[in-house]
């Protein structure tokens, strides 16, 4: 994809598609998907075939299937959990004089669909003339709530062009829809055909409802819909069902310039202990919820939601209108996949596919918590209230593998672990202080007390738990985590995992703390002072792998005297490696899959920097960006923080795109799967942690921004302490407004400043110390890394700029780079994007 040949229109507050491409639909469902967190839609068609793959899903429904094996061994997960399609509401069937509306047929005269970031609705334009010439122009929107979590609406209206048409409208619940097979990759999800069992069904004027049972996993969930229609005197209407299906048909013939309008509201439920009646009367309630509101109210309340979200999370690029789009896009989306999830995961995909098969991963509380606890600090505190839910199976857990304290899952849906690899699984621990980090972060921002009192402790002292019984001290006092898998996925079951050591050590002292400022809440948890004090020992001994002779810090005990992966010759359509490369040879060379030792850096950024220059800091970034290879999505925004933070400023900046753009462009080729909602998180951290250097820790809030000079302005706000902070960066100054709130004191490159709301502060931004700039992996450079900025002032072929030091003169790796920042490709010359990669 290039910017003359894009997919989506750049535009600041939407995403618009021009045309129909069916071979893109896939993607383009995943990224028109509309969910709130409890609700997901995906963007399919009104009429819902062609499809990619249709998805209606609600957080935490599943159904279970056996985890074979070739060779079963103690502690293995017996049973694994697939998310499921459930009953479709989103169904609106069209028949034009008898001949249905499928845009595979006919001649489709124009198609546009948007997605509107600031209302929060997908609106869609076609118009179409059937294969018997009769035309029809059909306009929908449709919204899942974030107001009213249960409930998603379809406004759905046609009109005839040129000449009198009957027409029908089928609207419908749908369950047990046929699913695509499988594709072959492994991170699609396990189809499970029709896991629904039927319990009842019904359909009386515009009311239709069907409620359904899971066949092992025991969920109950139940779809109602009512509708509003509004058409010419002569429309009649009729209804029924069965035991998969309930229809309202909407017949009526419409002279040119009248409408037939239909205004579908759906309302979505599930349990696992409650009865059929109590369901049905649940999604009825939600129903009569949606009615009182009505069409109008819903907009009103989605607009009025998003306002409040965007006036404290917005980012505001000045000079890269594409990453401007690409970062609204991504808010939007996280703030979907978190605002009503009330006690649930928050997927990787959010629910906008069944990529991993709906599955949660550490991705939640490393890369989406940290952005949620600076916009919408409450979905942050329910995504972790939901892990305290889970404590039981992870205390279970932690036993079976003869551990003490709570092990959380590598990947679940509900609580149970997930995984069938165990290298993978089981031995990623990190995943346990990954937890501890985000509870450390939230209250740290918020202040929250209760939360920490009711919800930190218990986390924080059974993750202190696990770790301590799953080290232990050498002869020398030494303390060690050996056996694990970090991060990097290219490397498995290894001693002294710097990042987990790092995490772990953090986690070990936050519970100690902890424990000491709610005496009570600890006793009733049976801590008392002598495990506290373990806990600092183990901390303060913890093992950190470094090699003298480099001079860097190891990713794990040994790394560094592993033979180097052969990049010289492995060719670019053998990435990724997983794909291509036993685990075996991946696990014992120096090749690293996504940042890990560098993640560390970022985390634990504190640790850093109160021990090591940025010298040491920068040594080490260098020495781990010629290994990473960045298999998986989770990695970009990491190395756009260090890249920043180290100096290399082209570097973040491309970084920054690839993250940010994963979706938008499909950088991975596995967006028809769901979007990659850590990676969209990410492209905020990218920013906001990269070139505005924003950290915080128990001191407060820390800056050390700096822009690249592809950028002339990035402004965020944030929340903090029951602050509003808005940043405004340019490339010489920084200025620090509070919106609301008492004043705050913070740091501006170790400079301490105070900010009222009538007292902004500003600091002057630095200019970087030149370092030469690292390598990557052949095949696997960023955009920009491959480029030199030019002083060439030959105009862009597409806009004919000639502003000096605009343009780029060669981007051969990214399909969606500029000419002159907004265009492309520089003086005419096209480059293809390398070879596809995937992973997570």
């Amino acid at each position: 994809m290039t910017r003359g040949d894009r997919w989506y229109d750049i535009d600041a507050w939407t995403v618009r598609e021009r045309g129909l491409d069916l071979e893109r639909l896939p993607q383009s469902e995943s990224v028109f998907a509309l969910s709130n967190g409890h609700v997901g839609w995906r963007g399919n068609l009104d009429e819902g075939e062609p499809h990619g793959l249709p998805g209606s899903y609600l957080n935490g429904v599943h159904e279970l299937h056996p985890l074979p094996y070739a060779e079963a061994g103690y502690g293995y997960p017996e049973s694994g959990q697939t998310v499921i399609d459930v009953t479709n509401g989103k169904v609106i069937r069209l028949l034009v004089d008898d001949e249905p509306f499928d845009l595979r047929y006919g001649r489709l005269v124009h198609h546009e669909r948007t997605l509107d970031l600031r209302r929060g609705v997908l609106t869609r334009i076609c118009e179409w003339t059937s294969p018997a010439g009769s035309t029809v122009r059909v306009r929908s929107t449709r919204l899942v709530s974030l107001t009213q979590r249960a409930v998603a609406a379809v406004a759905y209206e046609v009109e005839p062009v040129d000449r009198r048409t009957r027409v029908v409208v089928q609207s419908e619940l749908v369950s047990n829809e046929s699913l695509p097979g499988p594709d072959g990759d492994p991170r699609a999800a396990r189809a499970l055909r029709s896991p629904l069992e039927h319990e009842e069904d019904f359909a009386q004027g515009g009311r239709l409802r069907l409620v359904h049972r899971t066949r092992h996993s025991g969920l109950r969930v139940a779809v109602a819909a009512d509708h509003v229609v509004d058409g010419p005197g002569r429309t009649v209407t009729d209804s029924e069902s069965d035991v998969d299906t309930a229809r309202l048909t909407v017949t009526s013939v419409l002279e040119p310039g009248e409408r037939l309008r239909v205004e579908k509201f759906v309302a979505h439920g599930w349990s696992g202990v409650r009865s059929r009646p109590a369901m049905s009367d649940q999604v009825e309630a939600a129903l009569a919820a949606a009615a009182h509101s009505g069409w109008q109210g819903l907009l009103d309340e989605q607009r009025d939601h998003l306002d409040a979200f965007w006036s404290r999370a917005d980012v505001e690029v000045d000079g890269d209108e594409e990453i401007q789009q690409a970062v609204r896009f991504a808010l939007f989306h996280v703030l979907q996949a978190g605002a009503c999830a009330e006690r649930r995961a928050i997927p990787a995909k959010g629910l906008t596919g069944s990529g991993y098969d709906g599955h949660a991963f550490w991705d939640t509380e490393v890369f989406v918590l940290p952005l949620l606890i600076c916009t919408v600090p409450q979905a942050a505190a329910e995504a972790l209230r939901w892990r305290q839910s889970t404590l039981p199976v992870a205390r279970e857990r932690a036993a079976q593998l003869g551990l003490r304290g709570a092990a959380f899952p590598w990947r679940t849906v509900q609580g149970p672990e997930g995984s069938a690899y165990w290298p993978a699984g089981t031995a990623a621990f990190h995943v346990n202080a990954g937890i501890a980090d985000a509870v450390v972060r939230y209250v740290q921002a918020t202040g929250d007390e209760r939360f920490e009192r009711d919800t930190g402790v218990e986390l924080l002292v059974e993750t202190a738990r696990l770790w301590r019984s799953l080290g232990h001290h050498d002869d020398r006092g030494v303390f060690h985590i050996d056996g694990v898998t970090g991060p990097d996925e290219y490397s498995a079951v290894a001693d002294d995992n710097t990042y987990t050591n790092l995490m772990a050590r953090a986690n070990l002292l936050a519970a100690a703390d902890v424990c000491k400022r709610h005496p009570d809440r600890a006793a009733g948890l049976d801590v008392d002072e002598e495990e506290s004090a373990s806990w600092r020992d183990a901390a303060e001994a913890v093992h950190l792998p470094y090699n003298e002779e480099l001079g860097v810090h190891e990713q794990h005990a040994g790394f560094t005297r592993h033979q180097r992966w052969d990049f010289a010759g492995t060719r670019a359509d053998h990435y990724p490696l997983m794909l291509n490369f036993p685990y075996f040879d991946l696990y014992r060379k120096q090749v690293i899959k996504q940042a890990d030792l560098v993640l560390a850096m970022h985390t634990r950024a504190d640790w850093f920097e109160e021990r090591h220059d940025e010298e040491q800091i920068a040594r080490n970034f260098a020495y781990y960006e010629p290994l990473t290879v960045r298999d998986s999505s989770l990695s970009a925004c990491v190395q756009a923080v260090m890249a920043a933070r180290t100096g290399h400023l082209d570097l973040a900046y491309a970084y920054t795109a690839e993250a940010a753009l994963m979706d938008l462009a499909d950088l991975e080729h596995n967006t028809r799967d769901g979007l990659h909602i850590a990676s969209l998180a990410g492209a905020w951290t990218a920013l906001v942690a990269g070139f505005g250097g924003m950290r915080w820790d128990d001191d407060g809030l820390r800056f050390a921004p700096r822009l690249p000079p592809g950028l002339r302005r990035l402004a965020f706000a944030i929340g903090h302490r029951d602050r509003c902070l808005h940043v405004e960066i340019t490339s010489e100054r920084t200025t620090y407004r509070l919106r609301s709130g008492p004043p705050l004191t913070l740091r501006h490159h170790g400079k301490e400043l105070t900010v009222g709301v009538d007292a902004p502060a500003e600091g002057r931004v630095p200019v970087p110390a030149p370092r030469r700039s690292p390598e990557q992996p052949p095949h696997r450079r960023p955009p920009a890394a491959l480029t030199k900025r030019s002083d060439d002032s030959r105009p862009c072929t597409v806009c004919a700029s000639d502003r000096p030091g605009l343009a780029l003169p060669m981007i051969p790796a990214y399909p969606s780079f500029p000419r002159c920042r907004a265009h492309g490709v520089h003086d005419g010359k096209r480059h293809e994007p390398a070879a596809a990669k995937d992973g997570r």
